[in-house]
């Protein structure tokens, strides 16, 4: 079935357009609402959020449309994504909600869902919200309305949980720490978490105002943790996103370390103890050098699809406990339900002091393959991405780079879920081969989109 709401993280969007707007969240909570009281018959759910301006808004909206459902809301207020799956499970609610738009500008917002496990919500559940969102509302009868309270220490229960998943015997103690939390949920949690574990903590966008969440700051901004990391004479740095479920770290140097790099430490990591537990899956856009360094340890690594939620299921198909993303969304299944920036941070902390050494050398037993990606855009009335990558034209031209890579690279074409555009990517060893071969598919995408638009 089409969606027509949730994409793959659940629902985003610019505030003020549908459904981001007062009336489809209350629509939404109202929907939501009436499928918990199917299976519960007092049900409770918990509802966190970032900084961003607009959370005061759909914040009520959610509250009022739970309410009229008959549901009962726990508020948190400002609080990591990782943070509400985690509350959600010690309140014993029947969900926990999220209204973040993740790394996106304060002018976006989304509504994330999590079951009362503290797990992504199924997909025949949002389904199911869908089609009850295109019904009436109806307002349950006063006395069976929904009643609301504030969720007390939730900061606290969350620092203390984050600082239990750091090993018992070991301390932060000597390591300086810059931690830029990107003006987000996390300002309030992460600095606290590594200074109360005994490390030197520099903490920089820490100031949410509403408006600069994600701005030039964070993981995808890594260059203000960089300078900082430098000028501080740090030992790591750590970017957290707006919402706190991933991370970019920073060596001693202001190198950036990404996901796939961090991923590759805290494997070594477990694999040197014995608590991998199995393989390790990343996705279709993992590093080929992360391929080959688990080829070379001898330890098993699938690809999903790209998407945290794929990454989990893989590893739950498997009984495996790690995996990530090169986004920096790590998920390490023994300590959290879903990614958690802070999280895998510390486990990567545990690795610098039980082996005595920085982060850049941690890092050095992973070659990365020089990676480039475009974006190629479709013509107007192109049938299909998927007809564009099946075309004559572009099977040819991935068969030829194949044929030139050999066994040292790879390539991917996948379709954008959210634009008419075809990401082409290529991995090789040497950046101008890749450049190069990339820019062949690319070409060969356009042109089977020209061909086939009206």
């Amino acid at each position: 079935m089409t969606r027509k709401y949730f994409g793959t993280d659940g629902i985003r969007g610019t505030v003020g357009c549908e459904p981001i707007t007062p009336g489809g969240v209350l629509k939404l909570g109202w929907a939501a609402g009436r499928i918990l009281c199917r299976n519960s018959e007092n049900p409770k759910v918990v509802i966190g959020k970032d900084t961003r301006v607009s959370g005061y808004l759909l914040e009520s909206a959610l509250e009022a449309g739970f309410s009229a459902a008959g549901v009962n809301v726990l508020l948190i207020g400002p609080m990591p994504t990782p943070g509400i799956a985690y509350l959600t499970r010690t309140a014993r609610a029947d969900a926990g909600i999220v209204i973040s738009a993740s790394h996106n500008p304060f002018e976006d917002n989304g509504i994330k869902f999590f079951s009362g496990a503290g797990t992504k919500i199924d997909d025949d559940i949002e389904l199911e919200i869908e089609r009850m969102m295109d019904m009436p509302l109806v307002t349950v009868e006063s006395r069976s309305l929904g009643k609301a309270e504030r969720f007390s220490d939730a900061a606290g229960r969350y620092i203390e949980f984050c600082k239990s998943t750091f090993p018992a015997n070991l301390s932060l103690k000597g390591l300086r720490v810059v931690v830029d939390c990107a003006n987000g949920a996390a300002y309030h949690i992460a600095p606290h978490v590594f200074e109360e574990l005994g490390a030197d903590v520099v903490a920089i966008c820490n100031e949410p105002n509403g408006f600069n969440i994600n701005l030039e700051c964070g993981s995808i901004f890594p260059d203000k943790l960089r300078e900082t990391v430098r000028a501080q004479d740090a030992d790591i740095g750590v970017a957290l996103d707006g919402d706190g479920d991933r991370m970019v770290l920073v060596d001693r140097h202001g190198m950036i370390v990404d996901g796939d790099q961090a991923l590759f430490v805290m494997m070594i990591r477990r694999h040197k103890i014995g608590s991998l537990n199995g393989g390790v899956a990343g996705t279709l856009m993992t590093n080929f050098g992360f391929e080959r360094a688990c080829e070379h340890h001898g330890i098993e690594f699938q690809r999903a699809a790209v998407g945290d939620r794929y990454v989990i299921q893989a590893l739950r198909e498997r009984g495996w406990l790690l995996g990530g993303e090169t986004s920096g969304h790590i998920i390490s299944l023994d300590k959290s339900t879903t990614g958690d920036g802070i999280i895998a941070a510390l486990e990567v902390m545990a690795a610098i002091v039980e082996s005595g050494q920085p982060l850049d050398q941690l890092v050095a037993g992973m070659e990365r393959f020089p990676q480039v990606m475009i974006n190629v855009r479709l013509m107007p009335g192109t049938a299909s991405a998927a007809e564009i990558i099946r075309s004559s034209e572009v099977v040819d031209a991935v068969d030829d780079v194949n044929r030139e890579l050999g066994t040292e690279g790879r390539v991917v074409l996948r379709p954008s879920g959210t634009e008419p555009l075809i990401r082409v990517m290529v991995e090789g060893r040497e950046p101008d081969v890749v450049e190069r071969l990339a820019g062949l598919i690319a070409k060969a995408v356009t042109e089977a989109s020209q061909l086939r638009s009206h």
